[in-house]
C-alpha cells in the first residue's frame, strides 16, 4: 500500500507563489481516457532539447499504448539547497526553463514551487501537483461536466530509476509514495539499462511504463556546461531563447559560478532555510 499523501498544512510556498495552470487542459476529450499530468522534477542546468523531448515521447507513448490522456505537463526545478555540482541558482534555472517551455509545446508549463524554497522530496512534490490540480483547481471535467481527478505521474529519465533500484539512495517509503501513488513514465537514457534496473522495482512494475528512444539522444547538461566553459557553441542542443540567456548573463563560463547578474539577484532574495542534510535521492 502506498504512503499517505500529504496534508496542506506540510506544504509551505514560496513567497508570492501562484501555481502555473494557464496550459492545464480544463477539458477530458475523450471521457473514456484517464487524465493525466506528467511532471519532471530535476536540476536542468540548463535545460536542454532532450528534457524537452522527454514529453513529447511521452506523449506519443501514452497515445499508443495507454487508456490515458495527458493535460498538462510540468518541469520542476531542484532546489539550491539541493548542492549539485554545476547548479546554476533557482533563478536562472527558473528563467531558462520558462523560456523553453514558452517556445514548445502547448501544454508545457513551469512549478516554481520547488526551486524557490528548502529541498523537498519528490514524493512531497508530487504530492504538492496532486494537492493543486485536484484539491485547489477541482480536476478537470468531461464535456458533459463530469467532475474528474487527475493522475500525477512522474517523467523521468533511466539514469533516475537506476538510482531507484540501488539499495540506501531512496528510502522505501518514498519509492513506494512514488511508483505505487503516482507511477512513473521512464525515457531510455544512453548508457543506462532499463531492463537490470525495473527488475528489483517488479513490486511496482504495473506502475513504471518504459519509453525507448527510437532516435537516440545522449545531449545532457554536463556536456552542455562543459561546451560552455570551453567556449563551444552549444547552439541546436539547447533552445535558441535558452541559448540567448545564457550568453546574455555569461552564465556557466566556470563549472558552478554563478554569472554577475545571478549574484545581485540572490541578494534581493530572502535568505532560505538552513541547508539540509544530503538528500537520500538523486536527481538527474
Amino acid at each position: 500500500m502506498a504512503s499517505p499523501v500529504h496534508t496542506p498544512s506540510e506544504f509551505t510556498n514560496p513567497p508570492n507563489y501562484s501555481f502555473p495552470h494557464q496550459r492545464l487542459a480544463p477539458i477530458l476529450r475523450d471521457p473514456s481516457k484517464t487524465p493525466i499530468v506528467l511532471v519532471a522534477c530535476g536540476s536542468f542546468s540548463p535545460v536542454t532539447y532532450l528534457h524537452l523531448r522527454m514529453f513529447e515521447m511521452a506523449k506519443d507513448y501514452v497515445r499508443q499504448n495507454t487508456d490515458f490522456e495527458i493535460v498538462g505537463g510540468y518541469l520542476s526545478p531542484v532546489s539550491d539547497m539541493y548542492k549539485k555540482p554545476g547548479l546554476l541558482s533557482a533563478y536562472h534555472r527558473v528563467n531558462m526553463c520558462t523560456l523553453a517551455s514558452e517556445e514548445s509545446a502547448t501544454w508545457l508549463m513551469v512549478d516554481p514551487w520547488e526551486a524557490f524554497q528548502s529541498y523537498q522530496r519528490t514524493a512531497v512534490v508530487l504530492d504538492h501537483f496532486d494537492h493543486e490540480i485536484n484539491t485547489i483547481l477541482g480536476g478537470v471535467r468531461t464535456e458533459d461536466g463530469e467532475q474528474r481527478n487527475v493522475h500525477v505521474m512522474l517523467l523521468a529519465g533511466s539514469d533516475l530509476i537506476s538510482t531507484m533500484s540501488e539499495p540506501g539512495v531512496w528510502s522505501y517509503a518514498d519509492l513506494d509514495h512514488i511508483l505505487g501513488r503516482y507511477g512513473t513514465f521512464i525515457v531510455e537514457r544512453a548508457g543506462s539499462g532499463m531492463d537490470q534496473a525495473t527488475d528489483s522495482l517488479a513490486r511496482w512494475r504495473q506502475n513504471i511504463y518504459l519509453i525507448s528512444q527510437l532516435i537516440q539522444n545522449d545531449v545532457s547538461s554536463t556536456k552542455v556546461r562543459l561546451f560552455l566553459r570551453r567556449g563551444l557553441s552549444v547552439r541546436y542542443l539547447l533552445p535558441t531563447a535558452v541559448v540567448d540567456y545564457i550568453e546574455n548573463n555569461d552564465l556557466y563560463l566556470e563549472e558552478g559560478a554563478p554569472g554577475p547578474s545571478s549574484i545581485a539577484q540572490e541578494k534581493d532574495r530572502e535568505p532560505g532555510p538552513s541547508t539540509p542534510k544530503k538528500p537520500s535521492q538523486f536527481r538527474s
